[in-house]
């Protein structure tokens, strides 16, 4: 059985649309640029696709000196840079993690407020925030994912999915960050220990899917799937589960074609 690194995917901002890379560099708490920027309300506490389904129209991709969110429903855009360091540190709450944050500037917050139509402020997480991933399921950082460095998903899983969907899905409903060619569906339950490239990657929890796999992420428009399938084959003690949450070395490249091995 041949395993190999299908895609990479980053994105900046937590809840925004992604962009896809040939090649990423591992840093301390995720890939380069991975999350390092989160959207929060006028009491620092974060806010997602689960709350903001339009959020799903906002796309990132890189530019040579940071990123572009666009708003895909009539163009508008926004530049911002990969790093801020603005002095003005702040809080913000992410989950049950308060951690030090520094806020963008006012007209980055009007542009992402009027987008969104509700009064929202961009932080960033600069390196001297330290967020320890899930501790329970082994040391290590993360920035504003969820709970965990790395989500890895294979497509075999996906195209399992959708030949029991009414209408296919793409990978973007899952947001993984490493996706696997080859194999079988849902092989990585079963992976504990796996190398991409050169690079050791822990899979530490199977990952419980929320309503956001239900957005769809061009129109942000909700429907009932694939959750409701979900529901009929992949549910653990009331949570739906679809892909794997990963905790890696600090250090390594990985790159597109990588092969994947166990152990």
């Amino acid at each position: 059985m041949s395993l190999s690194l299908a895609s990479i995917h980053v994105y900046p901002i937590k809840s925004l649309g992604g962009y896809s890379v040939a090649e990423a560099r591992l840093t301390d708490r995720g890939l380069e640029h991975d999350r390092r920027w989160m959207l929060v309300d006028e009491q620092g506490t974060f806010v997602t696709q689960r709350d903001l389904p339009a959020m799903a129209c906002l796309h990132c991709s890189p530019q040579v000196e940071g990123f572009r969110v666009t708003d895909i429903r009539d163009g508008s855009t926004v530049d911002l840079p990969w790093s801020l360091r603005t002095g003005d540190g702040q809080h913000a709450v992410v989950w049950n993690d308060t951690v030090r944050v520094e806020y963008a500037h006012n007209d980055v917050n009007a542009w992402f407020s009027k987008r969104l139509a509700r009064a929202l402020v961009l932080v960033y997480m600069p390196d001297s925030t330290h967020r320890p991933s899930e501790a329970q399921y082994g040391e290590g950082l993360t920035s504003f994912s969820d709970g965990f460095p790395y989500l890895i998903v294979s497509q075999a899983s996906l195209d399992d999915l959708n030949e029991r969907l009414p209408v296919p899905i793409g990978m973007e409903r899952f947001r993984p960050n490493l996706v696997i060619a080859g194999g079988t569906p849902f092989q990585e339950d079963g992976w504990r220990r796996i190398h991409i490239g050169q690079v050791r990657f822990d899979l530490v929890k199977p990952c419980a899917r929320c309503v956001i796999t239900t957005t769809d992420q061009r129109t942000g428009a909700r429907g009932k799937e694939p959750l409701r399938t979900l529901a009929t084959f992949r549910d653990q003690r009331s949570n739906v589960m679809f892909g794997m949450n990963a905790v890696a070395e600090l250090t390594g490249r990985i790159r597109i074609g990588d092969p994947m091995v166990l152990g």
